[in-house]
């Protein structure tokens, strides 16, 4: 069954001193575009809610949050000393390309130094060396219900595509009937016009004018429409009710509808036909909205 690229999930969790919560947020997407927001000091999660979130999915502009929260009393705060050095060094090499310059340079306190960025990290509250465990455990609680909603906005996308094929394949059953009412009138039409140019032709063209005219007919024949259609209306339904994600084959699917149905309306030759292919492309368009939010 497939799933829709939109979602919403949250999850909190908490250990002695700390707590956090997870926000999953998903919307449409050519590809799979992860945008984490997670607090430093923490190693390895990153890299380790990117291979969670791209395990489950495989489309759609998806958002991970992380918030951290500590209780009040816990020291909230403390020094990387791998990136207070980089800093120091950082600071040391634009003071000594100061003094070579000849510029003097204001002091820096060492709350300049703190302001910096990844110097102040949240400081490892004791007994939570099961943090990482925890935060990714929760993350995947909130993943499992970010792909339920998404499956559940699914099952709904489904049943409106459902409708809007069986729409598709009533249309084309009219105009299979519009067609075939047209065929007498056509044969009529083109009937009379040969008659009218055999009158001004000599006898030996005669052949050459009905073959020409046996090619028009041919050209406005919108059997093979119908029959390409129909078969992209069991297509979709196949891939809709099947277990992969589908989501770019239907949009590919959606542009063969609107290109027969173009065919069609180019070839109608008559109101009926023309109104029957204006109808059906209105109806692909509404479907390839739809098939937008599909994973």
């Amino acid at each position: 069954m497939i799933q829709s690229m939109t979602a919403y999930a949250s999850r909190s969790g908490a250990l002695p001193g700390r707590g956090w919560s997870w926000e999953l947020r998903g919307v449409n997407g050519r590809g799979l575009d992860l945008r984490l927001r997670l607090p430093e000091g923490i190693d390895g999660l990153e890299p380790a809610a990117r291979a969670a979130l791209a395990a489950r999915l495989v489309r759609g502009n998806v958002s991970a949050t992380l918030r951290m929260t500590r209780d009040e009393g816990e020291a909230a705060l403390a020094v990387d000393p791998a990136r207070l050095a980089t800093a120091l060094a950082a600071l040391g090499t634009v003071a000594a390309a100061a003094r070579a310059a000849g510029l003097d340079l204001a002091p820096v306190s060492a709350s300049d130094i703190l302001n910096l960025r990844g110097v102040l990290i949240p400081a490892p509250a004791e007994g939570q060396e099961g943090l990482m465990a925890a935060l990714t455990a929760d993350l995947g609680l909130a993943l499992d219900d970010f792909v339920a909603m998404r499956r559940a906005e699914g099952r709904a996308l489904a049943a409106i595509l459902a409708g809007q094929l069986d729409r598709i394949e009533a249309l084309l059953a009219e105009a299979a009937a519009a067609a075939h009412a047209r065929r007498d009138e056509a044969r009529a039409t083109l009937t009379a016009a040969l008659r009218r140019v055999f009158e001004d032709v000599p006898e030996a063209d005669q052949t050459r004018v009905a073959q020409e005219l046996a090619l028009i007919a041919l050209r406005t024949d919108v059997a093979e429409e119908i029959d390409r259609l129909t078969a992209h209306v069991a297509a979709a339904r196949g891939l809709i009710a099947g277990s992969e994600p589908a989501g770019r084959r239907l949009d590919f699917l959606a542009q063969e509808f609107n290109r027969e149905a173009n065919t069609l309306c180019s070839k109608a030759q008559s109101a009926a036909l023309t109104r029957i292919g204006l109808d059906l492309k209105a109806v692909i368009d509404q479907m390839r909205e739809q098939i937008q939010n599909v994973e």
